[in-house]
């Protein structure tokens, strides 16, 4: 059997071996025959086998330009975790505490590291924030607030209502004084079960919009006295309960310019943000920005004007235009002798060309009235009287003014110095002499120039809040050193209305005071309306901010969805 295989196995080997020769002779006769002893003749048919060449070309060509049309067809550039983002300010930091931040750089810092009661929500007005909810009763003088569930500092500790009242009684505290204090003037402060419950002086039906108001953590404050809270360590490492927890702080040089690192804080309770740090560069001066940002030193700024954009050198910086609710004006002095007359102030209305004025603007929103359309929507307003140069020159001769110095002030940044240069080209042709005066802003021209009403005309930028509450820059009680009423505005009538406004939980019947309110405020002119200030906000343009779409009511809600901002992008897939 086994010699059967054997004989039978060589006799296939032998075929095979033979089937092999014969092939490999009939290729080597085929090629010879076929191709190299054709080779002479591919000169004559050489343009034939150019065509067939480049058609294979383009065939494979072909195929792969629709290979990388559909991949790109169907992937997509996305945003996706880590990074740092860093953003340039101006202003020194002198605490981390949010209750005594005052510079930008401070007020950035806070709004990054601490979270609030309430907040102002995508759609400019207030909403929730670590508070579940905020019910008033039906008198506006009882308030209750109640915080979400699983609420937690960046160390882990629970977020609770006595971290709430610490913080509402050390912003009552008559030893320290805080940005929030005026506040709570008054306010009955009470914890009732898993609430707390505020009671008001009297109603106020805008008073949610006070509790953005940033929580401190009583388990690390609670045993520091009040007057000792600036020296504790939290100030310059703070716990924190907002998107990003602090890291560490690089002093740049001896102008007090730093660097603070941020890292995102996983217990933040919209959810751990797309960031993995964040990082703010403070500057003393704005100027020194531009530089920084044409060479991606930082990120973006909130800290230059649409003048600005000449100066940058970079195409990658983008620029967008956001309007926040700030207005700018000018407060006429009703104190000063030479403005005191109403009928000189209405002339001054009348005389000045507004829209003259405004052509100095590159895209700001016109504003006539201290009350925005975001804030409420009154169904009438009252007309602003038509501009008439020859009228208003004769008022003024009438009221014995016309050759009378007007001290018009206003501030070195934005668009001011060329305002002011208008209005005062506008006064002269109104037969007035003009004294005018630019100063740089800061703590200086707050204190000589603000406080003490040093001036006849302001122009000035205020901020008008998410609500319309007019009794800051209108009520008499504030027109003085201390207060916020610019014009020193006086009268009874109007006072009642603002105060009536402020306490009725009645819609209809707050927009009626308010209606009769701009009457009395376009008829006594304490102040002409110029723009609604706006927000530039200049950027790297591979990165993701915040939407265009959200409505700003201070410069630093634009991080209201700051968890979702990014700076790193990677390609995905979608489905087809």
């Amino acid at each position: 059997m086994r010699q059967t295989f054997k004989k039978r196995g060589q006799k296939i080997a032998k075929k095979w071996e033979r089937f092999s020769s014969q092939a490999k002779e009939g290729s080597r006769e085929h090629i010879q025959e076929n191709l190299i002893s054709r080779l002479p003749n591919a000169r004559r048919v050489r343009l034939l086998i150019l065509e067939w060449c480049l058609l294979v070309v383009v065939i494979i060509s072909l195929a792969l330009t629709q290979l990388f049309w559909y991949n790109q067809s169907y992937s997509v550039q996305a945003y996706t975790d880590g990074g740092t983002y860093i953003e340039a300010t101006v202003g020194n930091i002198g605490s981390l505490n949010p209750l005594f931040a005052t510079t930008n750089s401070e007020r950035v810092l806070s709004k990054l590291m601490f979270a609030t009661l309430a907040t102002i929500d995508y759609s400019g007005h207030v909403g929730l924030g670590l508070a579940s909810s905020i019910v008033p009763d039906e008198t506006g003088k009882v308030w209750t607030v109640a915080l979400k569930e699983g609420l937690k500092w960046s160390d882990g500790e629970p977020i609770t209502l006595d971290d709430v009242l610490y913080t509402i009684n050390l912003t009552k505290d008559a030893t320290i004084n805080t940005s929030y204090s005026t506040n709570f003037s008054g306010v009955a402060v009470d914890r009732v079960e898993n609430s707390i419950v505020f009671t008001l002086p009297s109603p106020y039906a805008d008073f949610a919009a006070t509790l953005d108001l940033p929580i401190l953590p009583s388990h690390i404050l609670s045993g520091v006295a009040p007057s000792k809270l600036l020296e504790h360590s939290f100030n310059t490492n703070p716990i924190t309960s907002g998107a990003f927890t602090f890291n560490a702080t690089q002093n740049i040089d001896t102008s007090g310019d730093r660097i603070v690192y941020l890292t995102a804080n996983p217990n933040y309770y919209k959810g751990a943000p797309m960031l993995n740090s964040f990082a703010i560069r403070t500057y003393s001066e704005a100027a020194n920005i531009v530089d920084a940002l044409s060479i991606g030193e930082v990120t973006a700024t909130a800290e230059l004007t649409p003048m600005d954009d000449v100066l940058l050198s970079s195409d990658l910086v983008y620029e967008k235009q956001t309007t926040i609710a700030n207005g700018v004006y000018a407060f006429l002095n009703t104190t000063s002798p030479v403005l005191s007359q109403v009928s000189v102030r209405q002339a001054i209305q009348q005389g000045i060309n507004i829209n003259q004025v405004r052509s100095v603007l590159d895209g700001e929103e016109p504003l006539n009235y201290p009350i925005l359309k975001s804030e409420i929507e009154l169904d009438n307003y009252p007309a602003i009287p038509e501009y008439n140069l020859e009228a208003a020159k004769q008022t003024i001769n009438n009221a014995g003014a016309a050759g009378q110095t007007i001290r018009l002030a206003t501030i070195s940044s934005g668009y001011f110095p060329e305002l002011a240069n208008e209005f005062e080209s506008q006064l002269e042709r109104l037969g007035f002499s003009v004294e005018l005066s630019v100063y740089n802003p800061g703590q200086e021209f707050f204190m000589n120039v603000i406080r003490p009403r040093n001036y006849d005309i302001l122009l000035y930028e205020v901020g008008l809040g998410a609500n319309p509450d007019l009794f800051a820059y209108y009520h008499s009680s504030q027109a003085s050193t201390s207060g916020l009423n610019l014009s020193n505005y006086r009268n009874a009538l109007v006072d009642d209305l603002i105060l009536g406004a402020r306490s009725t939980m009645n819609e209809s019947l707050r927009k009626t005071k308010y209606e009769s309110f701009l009457r009395y405020w376009v008829n006594d002119v304490p102040a002409i309306g110029i723009y609604q200030a706006s927000l530039t906000y200049f950027f790297n343009k591979n990165v993701r901010n915040f939407s265009e779409d959200d409505r700003l009511v201070y410069a630093t809600d634009r991080f209201v969805d700051v968890e979702y901002w990014a700076v790193n992008k990677t390609t995905k897939n979608r489905t087809p």
